[in-house]
């Protein structure tokens, strides 16, 4: 192989190499106080009731730790 064969090989391979750690560049920002999540189905129960609901939800995730 010449000399041009092992250079074209040699920037194909950078090429392919560096590729790889590419990184998007995308940034979320968020505002303070605002929700931009889904709908929590909760929020359009009465009181009383959310506060139960929102009880159980925090007892079945944090038993398992």
């Amino acid at each position: 192989m010449n000399t041009r064969g092992i250079l074209a090989v040699a920037l194909v391979t950078a090429a392919a190499g560096l590729s790889g750690c590419y990184e998007d560049a995308d940034v979320t920002v968020h505002e303070p106080g605002k929700y931009k999540g889904a709908a929590d189905p909760l929020l359009s129960q009465q009181a009383s009731a959310r506060e139960e609901a929102l009880a159980k939800r925090f007892q079945i995730v944090q038993t398992d730790r």
